[in-house]
């Protein structure tokens, strides 16, 4: 996407949720907040969801590369040398935003949007070559690192190839003029997914990246203003090479304003036979107003009961605090929360769903980074990396955080105002995560351990905080501050 989503309109969604049937809104500022207690309803169907989530996705994180800005080459085999150290921090699934070539016409900026696709069988000479992509695969691969690509499948650059070999593939206007899908769009042009030629070719396109390439599965692009059957035909085409991870752009709970509520339809079942994930906008949306004290952090139970209420267990959302569309629109989360980014991040990170990173978090990037001219990264030292370790080697390898995990439990727990905490538990595995976004010192209480054998609370950020002892399970949390803990057997 290329503008806005308007994730600062959480006001918008506050009545989705209570549409939804989320619980009455907790206790207001100054008082404790309660865990959430999902309203009595009929349970979403289980056994309408079946997506084969690969093996290999159960412990990833993403990481999301935007080539042009990655290094000052910005190309692929530039971004490649980084490889290495995102395995070490943890990363599980690298996301290539589009490498295709870029559209000429009604073009926005210098070097346009990278979703505006003017040929979706090859690669932006800018970036390098098919050669070079393969090579990204190869060397990810041989890392144990997983990567997908991201797909633009609703709408096309006006230069695009299509547009003279296929032009009964667009819808038009009233005049029978090409289109432009959303007003400020104006740099592509409408598909038509009625058209069975157009869904064959767009099927067969991503097939040849997965065969050619090697490639793991895409992030697709406004996935929820393209027919659903379709993504479910192309799933299963694509799983006749190789088991692959779909990641759509899209969130049920949100409505995005670039389209009006009456277009905007809540039940598009992306996740049930074509996407292992769609993206937790609303989720955002919230974290952002919590982190600025426009809302109490008691409306996070509102939104875990809606959420429960849309999917069963083991179906999880992607989690974030940046994303390309963020950084270039809404600002950086330094612009966005101040002092409360880093801890807002641990909270993304270890919340239930599928944690992604945008390139650049991990420098504690501050800037915006232009979408349609070339802004390259300052990677500054790294001096987030370390932090960002800890959170994706901690989310890799416990039970507790593994996704598509039915048997694995989140708990909201009653904390301050202005602060959370919560609980994620896998039988006798458990960590307690918790965040003060408030600007005094706070004191939380730890849950019990789970049973009356020698237990401790084992601080997971070194130094932050000590060790919680069984007997004595209280915390301060400076302004600002975070922890988390794993729970420890002792022996």
């Amino acid at each position: 996407m290329r503008i806005p989503i308007a994730f600062r309109a959480w006001g918008a969604l506050a009545g989705l949720l209570v549409a939804l049937g989320a619980c009455q809104s907790g206790p207001g500022a100054g008082t404790e907040q309660q865990a959430a207690v999902p309203p009595a309803a009929a349970v979403p169907d289980a056994a309408a969801f079946r997506v084969r989530h690969s093996a290999w996705a159960a412990t990833a994180s993403l990481y999301q590369i935007n080539v042009r800005q990655f290094t000052p080459e910005g190309t692929l085999r530039a971004a490649e040398a980084h490889l290495p150290r995102l395995q070490r921090m943890g990363v599980g699934i690298v996301w290539l935003m589009p490498i295709n070539p870029i559209g000429r016409s009604h073009r926005k900026g210098a070097l346009g949007s990278a979703y505006s696709v003017r040929d979706y069988r090859a690669v932006n000479p800018d970036l390098g070559t098919l050669a070079d992509l393969q090579h990204f695969v190869g060397t990810a691969h041989q890392l144990g690192l997983h990567v997908i690509l991201d797909w633009v499948a609703n709408h096309t650059a006006w230069d695009s190839n299509l547009t003279t070999e296929h032009p009964e593939w667009y819808t038009r206007d009233a005049k029978g003029n090409f289109r432009p899908p959303v007003a400020d769009w104006q740099d592509v042009i409408d598909l038509d997914y009625r058209q069975p030629a157009l869904r064959r070719y767009m099927t067969e396109s991503m097939a040849y990246w997965v065969k050619t390439a090697d490639l793991d599965g895409f992030r697709c692009d406004v996935a929820g203003l393209v027919p659903t059957d379709f993504w479910n035909d192309t799933r299963r085409e694509l799983e006749k090479t190789k088991p692959v991870f779909m990641l759509a752009e899209w969130d049920e709970l949100f409505p995005p304003t670039f389209i009006s509520r009456r277009e905007f339809d809540p039940h598009t079942r992306l996740l049930e036979q074509a996407f292992d994930a769609t993206y937790a906008l609303s989720l955002h949306g919230l974290l952002d107003s919590v982190g600025r004290g426009q809302k109490p952090t008691a409306e996070l139970a509102r939104y875990w009961a809606a959420e429960r209420r849309t999917y069963p267990p083991g179906v999880g959302l992607m989690t974030f605090t940046s994303t390309h569309d963020i950084n270039a629109w809404d600002g950086s989360e330094y612009e966005r929360l101040g002092p409360n980014a880093v801890p807002e991040a641990v909270l993304a990170m270890l919340w239930p769903g599928i944690p992604m990173l945008y390139n650049g978090q991990e420098s504690a990037l501050k800037k915006r980074l232009r979408f349609f001219d070339k802004d390259t990264i300052s990677w500054n030292g790294y001096p987030l990396q370390g932090f960002y370790t800890t959170l994706l080697q901690l989310k890799k390898r416990h039970p507790a955080l593994r996704n598509f995990d039915a048997a694995s439990r989140f708990r909201l727990l009653p904390s301050p105002a202005s602060t959370v905490l919560f609980e994620r538990r896998k039988a006798l595995d458990g960590i307690v995560v918790a965040v003060n976004l408030s600007n005094k010192p706070q004191r939380v209480t730890l849950p019990a351990t789970p049973d009356s054998l020698g237990w401790r609370y084992a601080a997971v950020f070194d130094g932050r905080a000590p060790s919680v002892s069984q007997q004595n399970r209280t915390a301060a949390l400076p302004p600002h501050g975070y922890q988390v803990w794993e729970q420890i057997a002792l022996k």
